[in-house]
């Protein structure tokens, strides 16, 4: 059986990949547990910062099982399987917690692209990336292209998009991919996401909403969060709101 659970712990979530018989590749019920987890986190104010885990010590996850794809027609794959799974990973990307991806063993094609969408990486040294849909007739198709292209220097991206090639947990940590390498990553992570707790969790997800604003990472509705944002806190929101529920007509202070 195949999974995706959640577990809270105080200020700190874990979400985990739990398929380890095919390498914790994802299912299709896997994505969509993985998009309700998600709502949940969003909704949970409490959450100050979100591990990404994955079962057993060889791969972190392995892609997408074949099986869930294979079988579809030409317009399935590209609407369903390709359109679903890139929204989801958007969603993770975008969700207002910081999110660090715990690759305690290989990452490649989707696999790759879940770590992409998390905030920051650790990696053990034994872990590698890659991007071996070449190998099976297709190409990335959950953001591979397009946000690994912002994270990775071009020629490290065509290695493994164009070559096929591995890339070692210790290249990703010349190039910045990875935050850090050890061979306990759990730790490391757990460290990081403890100091995240005694931050502010508003300045923490404004800066967040600001920097992906800056890299086009939604830009428009980052943009529009932050205005909606400042807004409400403003006398004029308290004024209007009260005008309306009175039938009358608001007197503005500019305040």
């Amino acid at each position: 059986m195949s999974d995706v659970h959640l577990d809270i712990r105080g200020r700190i979530a874990e979400i985990r990949l739990d398929n380890p018989l095919k390498l914790n590749a994802f299912t299709v019920d896997m994505l969509a547990r993985l998009a309700a987890h998600l709502d949940t986190i969003e909704r949970d104010a409490q959450i100050a910062c979100v591990l990404v885990t994955a079962e057993g010590e060889k791969a972190f996850c392995s892609g997408a099982d074949i099986n869930g794809w294979g079988d579809l027609t030409p317009a399935e794959f590209a609407r369903h399987w390709v359109r679903g799974g890139h929204r989801i990973f958007d969603r993770l990307a975008r969700l207002s917690k910081p999110t660090i991806a715990v690759l305690n063993g290989h990452a490649f094609g989707g696999g790759l692209e879940l770590a992409a969408a998390c905030d920051i990486r650790v990696m053990t040294p034994r872990a590698t990336i890659a991007l071996p849909e070449a190998a099976v007739g297709i190409v990335p198709g959950w953001s591979g292209t397009q946000r690994l292209a912002r994270l990775l220097p071009e020629p490290v991206l065509k290695e493994m998009a164009l070559f096929g090639r591995r890339i070692s947990a210790e290249r990703a940590l010349q190039f910045g991919f990875a935050a850090e390498v050890g061979e306990d990553v759990r730790a490391l992570a757990e460290t990081i996401a403890a100091r995240v707790t005694e931050l502010s969790p508003r300045a923490v997800e404004i800066a967040k909403s600001m920097i992906h604003a800056a890299r086009d990472e939604d830009a428009g509705a980052m943009i529009e969060a932050l205005g909606s944002a400042a807004i409400s806190a403003s006398d004029d929101r308290n004024e209007g709101v009260a005008a309306f529920r009175e039938k009358r007509k608001p007197t503005f202070s500019g305040q």
